[in-house]
């Protein structure tokens, strides 16, 4: 991945679109919380059915979806690594029969840390690219900004390990691991307290002799803030539920349809059916990954949770089939977990260089 910046540039993409994406977004979140009595939520913090179509239908399994428009309706893309894009969820799916048969609650448990894995990593990435923007290789910097963000993260993640269990889980009740001894939060607190004190002191110093770069303090505030907000300064499932999805879905969709439009608007003919999608505007992008997220929702509710046939219709008992439909559901999943670990590198991805430059 080159890190050579020929000027600074503070935005990602403008900065009404990053203040948009980044303040705007979790500031509604973080206003959703104490709104929630004046929009249904009931004295136990139960998630009321709108959260589940905005925050987890609309916006978390759409943008998993999302990928697809970075590789797999780009014929390009998919030639460049056709091993990697067809092999990895035909392994997502074996590996996920396997552990599935190791035990229901052991398949949810490694799907909910896996999880948590990607949502930590998609921060420390939005990170890392404004650190590359502003042309900041100082290793003491990078260094502190890796800090920052995965302690921003971490260390409500730890906390709430020392309280289970709580009104919320990442996935499924019991998937997160239980008897962490509440006396490490004492020193984990004085350890996060350090890194920001560190943090802070070393974008002062910083300050007096490059530009402010605002992108990625707001970044590491907006996680810092949502995360702790959703998961130790309340106990709530409605809370925990627009804190963790909107925060992180929202700026992935915007990125991709960014980049996705990038490509369709290049010298070069749209080529495959994500470029032309976009073409059109953001609502065919959405309404297309709505669709999709809706077809993958309803296969879920009608052969496994039963939870909402109010949306999906009535379904039914699958029996043993359960062990081989749970694991392919979750390929989708598991696949965009694993590729964007990839298709935001610029050794791996050349065309990032011209369409987010």
């Amino acid at each position: 991945m080159s890190s050579t910046v020929t000027a600074p540039r503070p935005w990602l993409f403008s900065p009404v679109v990053d203040l948009s994406l980044f303040v705007g977004t979790a500031a509604l979140a973080l206003a959703l919380v104490p709104l929630g009595p004046l929009l249904g939520v009931d004295a136990q913090g139960a998630a009321p059915e709108w959260t589940w179509v905005t925050g987890v239908l609309m916006v978390d399994v759409a943008h998993v979806w999302a990928t697809s428009f970075v590789v797999y309706l780009e014929p390009r893309e998919l030639r460049r690594h056709p091993l990697l894009y067809v092999g990895t969820p035909i392994v997502a799916a074996i590996l996920g029969m396997a552990v599935y048969a190791l035990g229901e609650a052991v398949f949810w448990r490694l799907l909910a840390y896996l999880a948590i894995f990607h949502f930590v990593r998609q921060q420390w990435g939005f990170v890392a690219m404004y650190g590359r923007r502003m042309g900041e290789t100082a290793r003491l910097g990078r260094v502190l900004d890796a800090l920052m963000i995965h302690a921003a993260a971490g260390y409500p993640l730890l906390v709430w390990h020392t309280r289970l269990p709580r009104a919320f889980a990442w996935m499924r009740e019991g998937d997160l691991v239980t008897g962490l001894p509440a006396w490490v939060v004492a020193p984990a607190s004085v350890a996060y307290a350090l890194i920001a004190a560190a943090y802070v002191g070393n974008a002062i110093v910083q300050s007096r002799v490059a530009p402010v770069n605002w992108g990625k303090h707001t970044v590491v505030a907006a996680t810092a803030a949502c995360w702790y907000v959703g998961i130790l300064g309340t106990n709530s499932d409605y809370a925990f539920t627009v804190t963790n999805v909107f925060i992180h879905g929202v700026p992935y969709l915007a990125l991709v349809f960014l980049y996705a439009r990038a490509g369709a608007r290049s010298s070069e003919r749209p080529r495959g059916i994500g470029a032309r999608t976009v073409a059109f505007g953001v609502l065919p992008f959405l309404l297309t990954l709505w669709a999709v997220a809706y077809a993958e929702e309803l296969l879920w509710d009608r052969m496994i949770w039963h939870d909402r046939a109010w949306l999906f219709g009535a379904g039914g008992d699958i029996g043993s089939l359960r062990a081989l439909v749970v694991p392919l559901l979750a390929v989708p999943q598991l696949t965009h977990y694993v590729l964007d670990g990839f298709v935001w590198r610029r050794s791996h991805n050349p065309e990032l260089s011209w369409r987010l430059p």
